[in-house]
């Protein structure tokens, strides 16, 4: 079910959450489908990411889960470890107090291949893991997505990571990045079979799948309907634009992908909580440098309208 209380916060009323079967559900072994909002990259938006702000998403937006995306490349944390761990941390801790669930997501993008980036990721997991591992709100997304690789290799590399994780915080749910973007291998002309045929050994673990709706059409929206009846599934990136971003919201198609997820309790996150000049940043350029507002819509281009209804929304079910 959506979480709708809001006399207490998300973490307060469902805990420490787990896999079962191939739902997410809550301490009481209920299913839950989280719906929030990712970051931009945080080498970049930093600003959009205040007490206020995030003050509005939890109370405002009425958000469960916020995802805060650590760019690996792109002047992220290669070029600086300390900095972008102490980063992460603050936002998973400002997240926190909030009540709000809190994806940890190591965004790893180009080059496409996870291992790439094997030790950094070690590091940076140990370093996060340990801060933060009597929380019970942090899940783990270990690889944004994989692209030009095998589902073997991504699977070897989770398997590798996993056990990081682990090591520090031994209950929370990891997030595993799947083929080709994670769309299950679609945009590389596979399906969501070598995943459900081929699972990473490891338990409490979810599948990844991102989808962009003016791009991503009946053959990405079927693959998700189908992988989440045989294996976990979290969509930890969506956008109402194309695959960029970018360009014109296409409101119909994403509300048939809201439509399943709230049928088959899939959680959701959306891409993304900034003031970026692209449409799908929710922001209009200049909220951030100018604090705001950040409450209502006055601020919000149209697809922050529409995702901040869908999150107020208690059964999900309002039209476009």
């Amino acid at each position: 079910m959506p979480i709708t209380s809001r006399a207490a916060t998300p973490v307060d009323t469902h805990g420490q959450l787990r896999v079962c079967g191939t739902k997410l559900c809550d301490r009481h072994g209920t299913p839950v489908q989280l719906r929030g909002m990712s970051t931009h990259g945080t080498q970049w938006y930093a600003q959009c990411l205040t007490d206020a702000s995030l003050d509005a998403l939890a109370h405002d937006w009425r958000a469960d889960v916020l995802r805060v995306s650590t760019y690996v490349q792109e002047g992220g944390y290669e070029t600086d470890p300390a900095h972008f761990t102490a980063l992460a941390d603050r936002l998973i801790r400002q997240a926190s107090d909030r009540g709000l669930y809190v994806i940890v997501d190591w965004h790893m993008l180009e080059p496409g291949d996870p291992m790439a980036n094997l030790d950094r990721a070690r590091t940076f997991f140990t370093d996060i893991a340990s801060r933060h591992k009597d929380r019970v709100n942090v899940l783990y997304e270990i690889a944004n997505e994989p692209s030009g690789v095998s589902w073997s290799r991504i699977k070897d590399y989770a398997e590798r990571i996993i056990p990081v994780v682990r090591a520090a915080d031994p209950d929370a749910p990891v997030l595993v990045g799947t083929r080709a973007w994670s769309s299950f291998g679609v945009s590389e002309g596979a399906d969501e079979s070598e995943v459900v045929n081929n699972p990473v050994d490891a338990s409490n673990i979810m599948y990844t799948f991102h989808f962009y709706a003016a791009s991503h059409r009946d053959e990405y929206l079927a693959a998700l309907s189908r992988a989440a009846d045989r294996i976990p599934v979290f969509v930890t990136e969506f956008g109402t634009q194309n695959y960029a971003g970018e360009d014109a919201d296409d409101f119909p198609m994403a509300r048939r992908y809201l439509d399943l997820m709230a049928r088959k309790q899939i959680s959701w996150v959306n891409w993304n909580f900034s003031d970026d000049h692209r449409s799908g940043a929710v922001f209009q350029p200049g909220t951030c440098a100018g604090d705001g507002p950040w409450s209502g819509t006055a601020s919000l281009k149209p697809a922050g309208v529409w995702i901040r209804d869908r999150i107020r929304t208690p059964d999900g079910a309002r039209g476009a």
